[in-house]
């Protein structure tokens, strides 16, 4: 892999004045890519749902997320002229670079938060310097939003943004959009402080980077004229903020998990909003150490360009995982985790101490994502076992996004670039299934499930006459999978350990020790170890390489695999899967598989002084 050397990936990130230059050296290389008139930031040729002009304005608009707070904080850019003027030409009707009218459901409906969230932060720098008519375009082009419709999810929020710049200039507002909209937000809510990201919709980043951190930017805007329901954000996202950081590990990573994962350092977007809004359900040290740790990580990782562009991707420039809606411009969403830039140098959180994460339990259950996380605290190790959805979306690898049996921060998840064998289809922590032509397809979506303490239960049907029942026994670095198949046909499966890479940036290139026999399917290299253990079936070991840049974290890897045939029937498959970065320790850890017992109609696990028996489909301890 190219490396590139950036003074972005220099920056110690330990101060404001280091967070101020961090933006800066995100930003300023933008400056040779704005268009003649700077409406636009022509960043790419690569394409996307929505046409190049709009991509462009998608652009020119995601910058804003990490300027208005910058100068909001009494800080200076050498790229906000451009942006000002790009603001003036792109909102007149007869200007060249004019954004246009809108439509409903249109994606600069999107755009146009980023200018009631300038409008309400810096409201002096934007709407000051333009004349009456540039207002007066400003403001036309802006309420459209007001008067077509948009998706019934996070978007609810871009019209309460737009109004809320407006209110900050005191221009006409809609409170009726805004009540209207909050109100349909409410109906999206769980329990303990998760949202869904709308009706029967999934539990992912959009969660923290979008509901709640939109909902804490409405309760610091607008804690004395809504009270009531300041207050009821600021606790929703306290009461959160208590399961989502359990999705971040002590070396700055978080979970690769769900759709929109281009936006990258926006996981970090919810603790910045939680300082903004005044609410502390940690210590403001420890608040501070995860987002700079996060932006720490990041920053680590071959995310830019050999010109200082962000590109589209996780840990690496790729394609193939991208959604539809991923343009050039996409990836600077993630400025919005610099929004704490807009509170002053004196403000408490840059004087506090940078603390660790607090101690958290080893195991725990999250309902409404479904999940068991485990934590390997030693080796910054974050595992998530997971029952997945019994809907789907029509987005990108919607499949690999929120279906896998399991996600890590260590391995990632794979996501399918061909319909063609197990290497294009890149089945890591996931059971494919073939009729013969090899042509697999793994879950996507379930018939039923439940999540207990210590099991993950699934039913879901990769054919109409093929129905597989799946417990997860959670743990790590071992966990235990069984399924029971019941098939009408004929079928070939391959079971997914976790996708280790053969390579890491940090480490000279190396060989990695192999063990495979029928039973086992095991690699090791320095940076970590991956491997596969047949327990009960008919299956034998392989490894699978995968096709390149299938997987987030790793541009080639490979997955030990269990590989079988099964004839029409009823079968028990069972295999424990290992992971772990690497260590000198870690093969150690290979001998000491879980207990698995099978006694007549009972399946009894044995981990860690807990036991599980599952006995005629049912989990009964």
């Amino acid at each position: 892999m190219l490396k590139i050397d950036l003074p972005i990936q220099k920056n110690p990130l330990q101060s404001r004045v280091n967070m101020v230059e961090a933006v800066k050296q995100i930003i300023d290389p933008l400056k040779p890519y704005y268009s003649k008139g700077k409406a636009k930031l022509e960043l790419g040729s690569t394409g996307t749902s929505y046409s190049d002009d709009i991509a462009g304005l998608e652009g020119f608009s995601r910058v804003l997320w990490g300027i208005a707070p910058l100068l909001a904080g009494g800080n200076s850019s050498e790229v906000w002229d451009l942006c000002l003027q790009g603001i003036k030409n792109g909102t007149n009707p007869d200007h060249e670079e004019y954004w246009g009218e809108i439509t409903d459901f249109d994606q600069r409906a999107v755009e146009m938060a980023a200018y009631g969230y300038a409008l309400a932060l810096m409201p002096n720098k934007v709407w000051g310097p333009l004349t009456d008519q540039e207002k007066e375009n400003l403001f036309a082009w802006l309420n459209q939003i007001n008067h077509v419709s948009v998706y019934d999810c996070n978007w609810l929020f871009f019209p309460v943004l737009v109004n809320l710049g407006f209110k900050a200039v005191g221009v006409p507002y809609d409170q009726e959009v805004i009540r209207k909209n909050l109100d349909r937000i409410d109906d999206f809510y769980l329990e303990e402080g998760w949202y869904a990201d709308g009706i029967s919709a999934h539990c992912d980043y959009y969660i923290p980077f979008a509901i709640h951190f939109y909902s804490l930017l409405y309760s610091k805007l607008m804690d004395k004229e809504d009270p009531e329901r300041a207050k009821k954000y600021k606790s929703r996202a306290a009461t959160f903020a208590k399961d989502f950081i359990y999705w971040f590990s002590k070396d700055g990573s978080a979970l690769p998990y769900g759709r929109s994962l281009t936006y990258r350092f926006s996981q970090s977007a919810f603790w910045s909003a939680l300082v903004y809004a005044g609410v502390e359900p940690f210590s403001l040290g420890e608040m501070k150490g995860l987002i700079l740790r996060n932006l720490r990580w990041w920053f680590k990782q071959p995310i830019f360009d050999s010109n200082g562009l962000l590109t589209i991707g996780y840990s690496y420039s790729n394609l193939v995982m991208a959604e539809n809606y991923n343009a050039p411009g996409s990836p600077y969403w993630a400025l919005k985790t610099f929004l704490i830039l807009a509170l002053p140098e004196n403000h408490p959180f840059w004087l506090a101490e940078e603390k660790p994460l607090p101690v958290l339990k080893e195991k725990v259950v999250q309902n409404s994502p479904r999940f068991i996380i485990c934590r390997q605290e030693e080796q910054d190790h974050t595992v998530v076992f997971n029952a997945g959805y019994k809907h789907t979306n029509e987005h990108t690898h919607v499949a690999a996004k929120y279906e896998k049996f399991v996600y890590s921060n260590m391995f990632g998840f794979s996501v399918q670039k061909g319909d063609w064998g197990l290497a294009q289809g890149a089945f890591d922590s996931m059971l494919a299934v073939s009729e013969g032509d090899n042509v697999y397809r793994g879950k996507r979506t379930c018939v039923d499930y439940a999540v207990s303490e210590n099991v993950i239960y699934t039913k879901w049907k990769p054919f109409g006459d093929v129905e597989i029942k799946t417990w997860l026994v959670a743990g790590a670095p071992w966990h235990i999978r069984i399924h029971c198949i019941e098939t009408s046909r004929n079928i070939d499966y391959a079971e997914g350990g976790f996708a280790l890479g053969l390579e890491k940036h940090a480490y000279i290139p190396q060989k990695p020790e192999v063990l495979l026999n029928q039973q086992n399917s095991l690699v090791k290299f320095p940076w970590g170890v991956s491997g596969i253990q047949k327990i009960y079936g008919n299956g034998h070991a392989e490894l699978i390489y995968p096709n390149a840049n299938t997987n987030l974290l790793n541009p080639r890897t490979v997955i030990p695999t269990v590989k079988g045939s099964l004839k029409p029937g009823k079968h028990w498959l069972i295999n424990a899967v290992f992971g772990e970065p690497g260590s000198d320790h870690v093969i150690n850890h290979w001998d000491k598989v879980p207990e698995v017992v099978l006694v007549n109609d009972e399946i009894i696990v044995r981990q860690g002084g807990e036991k599980v028996v599952i006995q005629k489909g049912v989990v009964t301890s």
